[in-house]
């Protein structure tokens, strides 16, 4: 069994390192909320004080952090490339700008150390119960190495090319279902308007040409879709203001690639006038409501 030091214990963070510990490892924490460290000590864990005391001569190192800036303060700033074993292998899951990620892969490459670049897709409950997607960027050599650890989180692990790759792939599936949970929910909302019951849409459109996973995994009408958020009164599986933060990423690397993204940008400008509003705690299906 391996030493990982796990550092983000968010909603996604923190279930993703209570699999590890399932996983029979040794699992190091760190997070600035107190709570969220007692939770995972609770579950075996062991508190560290810094990132670094995390990382010291770590197997693994697996971060679930807020933005890029942050990802780059922990593994250059607060010394985590330096702090773990030889031959140990670094995992950052957040979803963050590629530049920074591709800055912090060749940082750890610089060193000598493996790592790669993977954000993950599924929200809170695929974190629990260990089912997420991992879009991987980084050599194949990182990637074999994370493999293992990736696959106690995640059922599918896919290796989408060299560093950054990964982040790549995350922004594009994003604003894709940004994009598509706004059509669903316009659709929805037409065909109530025009008196059409939203059961009767769904089973139409769900084996229609107008299916998509906004619609058969995650209905913004509620009463179809048993599991989903709108059954919840859009309590989140993943809030507006993430899925606006994933937008803007999707946006600014766009505008570095010269890619136009006209309904991506029309996606963005929708989300953030819904957070502006107040609604960025909101499951990202609620934009229905605007509707």
């Amino acid at each position: 069994m391996a030493i990982i030091a796990f550092i983000g214990l968010g909603n996604m963070g923190g279930p993703m390192a209570k699999n590890q510990l399932k996983a029979g490892h040794t699992v190091r924490v760190f997070d600035l909320s107190a709570d969220a460290v007692k939770t995972l000590t609770d579950a075996g864990g062991q508190a560290a004080g810094s990132p670094a005391e995390a990382a010291k001569d770590a197997d693994a190192v697996i971060t679930m952090l807020p933005a890029g800036k942050h990802v780059k303060q922990v593994y250059i700033d607060d010394g985590v490339i330096d702090a773990v074993a030889k031959g140990a292998v670094l995992m950052d899951c957040s979803t963050v700008d590629v530049p920074s990620a591709r800055e912090v892969i060749s940082a750890a490459e610089g060193k000598g150390v493996l790592m790669v670049d993977a954000p993950v897709s599924g929200g809170v409950a695929a974190s629990e119960a260990g089912t997420l997607t991992f879009m991987v960027g980084g050599s194949d050599a990182a990637f074999t190495a994370a493999k293992p650890f990736l696959d106690v989180m995640g059922k599918t692990i896919v290796h989408a090319g060299p560093a950054g790759n990964g982040q790549v792939a995350k922004v594009c599936n994003n604003m894709l279902l940004g994009i598509s949970m706004i059509g669903t929910c316009e659709a929805f909302s037409l065909g109530e308007k025009l008196g059409l019951d939203p059961k009767v849409l769904f089973e139409i459109s769900s084996k229609a040409s107008g299916q998509c996973w906004s619609m058969t995994s995650y209905c913004p009408a509620p009463g179809i879709v048993p599991t989903a958020p709108s059954n919840r009164d859009y309590k989140p599986g993943f809030a507006a203001a993430m899925m606006l933060k994933d937008l803007r990423l999707s946006q600014d690397a766009a505008a570095t690639a010269s890619a136009k993204t006209p309904m991506g940008k029309a996606a963005t400008e929708f989300y953030e006038k819904f957070v502006e509003d107040g609604n960025g705690g909101v499951d990202f299906s609620g934009v229905i409501r605007e509707l």
